[in-house]
C-alpha cells in the first residue's frame, strides 16, 4: 500500500479541525471527519495525480497539488506526489487565505 507522510504542519491542522468541529458541532462529526480524512489521504496515495495542480512560487512546493476531504468539500488536503505515496502538506479550510500560508509553507 502506498505511504502516507503527514508534515507536522498538516497533523496540527487535522488536530485543530477536530477540536473545531467537536465544540461546533458534535464529536461524531469531528471523528467522521478524522475517518474521511484518514479516507482521502490513502485515495490519495493510492493515485496521486487526481488533485488539481497548483502553481506556487515556493521550490519546495513546485508539484503540490489538492483534493478536498471526502463529504468535507470546504476542508481541502494540499499534498505533494511522492514515489512512495504522498506528503500531506497542509489541511486547510477552504475559507481561509491559504494562498498566503502555502507561499510561506517552510
Amino acid at each position: 500500500m502506498p505511504a502516507v507522510h503527514q508534515r507536522e504542519a498538516a497533523r496540527g491542522d487535522l488536530v485543530e479541525h477536530f477540536v473545531y468541529l467537536a465544540d461546533n458541532g458534535s464529536l461524531d462529526t469531528a471523528e467522521r471527519f478524522l475517518r474521511n480524512a484518514e479516507a482521502s489521504f490513502n485515495d490519495l496515495a493510492a493515485h496521486p495525480m487526481i488533485g488539481a495542480p497548483l502553481a506556487l512560487n515556493h521550490p519546495g512546493l513546485a508539484s503540490i497539488r489538492k483534493w478536498p476531504v471526502k463529504d468535507f468539500d470546504n476542508h481541502l488536503i494540499f499534498y505533494l506526489p511522492r514515489p512512495d505515496g504522498i506528503s500531506v502538506v497542509r489541511v486547510l479550510h477552504a475559507a481561509r487565505d491559504w494562498w498566503s500560508i502555502l507561499s510561506i509553507e517552510k
